[in-house]
């Protein structure tokens, strides 16, 4: 196959998929890693697709970037807020909960009634906002990313892996039925995934703004996490058994 015949093949499947993985493309092609990565840059550039982490979306899709804390609180507040309250009547005394760094999830902690819950979050706000409170708090070490106030890397992933919570609430920068629960950066989605992954029930605080909205990676798919929302929800979701209209 010549090399402009497998672009406009990568191309066509992208936009019929909406995305495709690095492996896919090598498997379906034969191409090594490095020609399909050139092939994606080069897409990328001529904004035919836009080129992620590990693979591509389409260019139809709305792609979401990292915004600082401020910008977030600002960003939906009375529909986050609504969100929170009910996801703090979730929470029980019998509860290790884990809160993910974020605006939607900070939100909760005011709401808490069930003052013997304990708490893990790789956000250094919600742990101070959690000590002052009097609730039992733990933080992960690892390398603080300045821009959200989050606990990432490596060792943040080693500390969370010792727990086993029994819920889970997480923050979604997009948020769509192919690409599951997205956010921009690599190291946040690692930390996310792996609290994810020691989470009986795992809660998405997910105002309606955030549906059908693409970030860089996913770290959950659409169908294994109950979705909290508001009611301006789009009716093309509103059908779906996990979401939950607040």
């Amino acid at each position: 196959m010549l090399i402009d015949e497998r672009k406009n093949a990568i191309l066509k499947l992208v936009n019929e998929n909406g995305k495709a993985t690095v492996q896919e493309l090598m498997e379906l092609f034969d191409a090594s890693e490095s020609t399909i990565r050139r092939d994606l840059t080069e897409l990328d550039k001529k904004q035919l697709l836009v080129k992620v982490h590990g693979g591509a979306l389409a260019s139809s899709q709305e792609i979401t970037k990292d915004i600082s804390v401020s910008e977030r609180e600002i960003l939906n507040r009375d529909s986050k807020i609504t969100i929170a309250q009910y996801a703090a009547s979730l929470i029980t005394d019998k509860d290790v909960v884990y809160l993910d760094a974020g605006t939607s999830t900070g939100y909760i902690i005011e709401y808490i009634s069930a003052s013997k819950a304990v708490f893990v979050t790789n956000a250094i706000a919600h742990a101070r906002k959690l000590c002052n409170r009097g609730f039992e708090v733990y933080l992960p070490g690892g390398m603080v990313k300045m821009h959200t106030e989050a606990l990432i890397g490596a060792d943040t992933c080693e500390a969370i892996q010792k727990f086993h919570f029994t819920k889970g609430f997480f923050g979604s920068n997009g948020l769509t039925i192919q690409q599951g629960c997205t956010t921009p950066d690599v190291q946040e989605a690692k930390v996310k995934e792996t609290a994810f992954a020691h989470c009986k029930e795992s809660y998405i605080l997910c105002d309606s703004s955030k549906f059908g909205v693409i970030s860089s990676v996913t770290f959950a798919d659409f169908t294994d996490c109950i979705i909290l929302t508001d009611s301006s929800l789009s009716k093309a979701y509103q059908n779906y058994d996990n979401i939950k209209i607040i």
